[in-house]
């Protein structure tokens, strides 16, 4: 399994919530970019209408089942990109990822992550969407 590395590098601000200013993949690692995922269960339904947290824990559950998939883990996630719908769900954001992310990587260092408020994502029913660029082995 290929693990990034983040970095925060000297004269940089501080980050504005978990992650890093930079990730950095592994020498010679094949780089996959992985599909925002959406809160879908198993049988192609929405998970969690109206419920922000109910839908980030499908989502990243979703993330974790492509990254197996791919044979790594988070550990390999290089940048992640997350799409909103709605502006007061940042806090929920921050507080579900403070709790999530200490299960999901191996340190206390987080991959960069860009956050987004959109008009909306491709079904009314979803509030949230993450992607993510992943190092692999070679």
């Amino acid at each position: 399994m290929a693990n990034a590395s983040y970095l925060n590098p000297p004269g940089a601000g501080p980050a504005q919530g978990l992650y890093s200013h930079v990730g950095v993949a592994p020498a010679m690692s094949r780089i996959a970019f992985v599909a925002g995922q959406l809160s879908v269960g198993a049988d192609g339904a929405v998970v969690g209408r109206n419920d922000f947290a109910a839908q980030f824990a499908q989502v990243f559950s979703n993330l974790k089942d492509v990254l197996a998939g791919l044979g790594t883990d988070c550990n390999s996630i290089v940048k992640f990109t997350t799409y909103l719908v709605h502006s007061q769900d940042i806090d929920a954001f921050m507080r579900l990822r403070r709790e999530l992310f200490p299960s999901l990587f191996a340190t206390s260092a987080y991959p960069p992550n860009t956050l987004l408020i959109v008009d909306r994502l491709v079904k009314e029913e979803f509030l949230i969407e993450v992607e993510a660029i992943v190092a692999l082995d070679a």
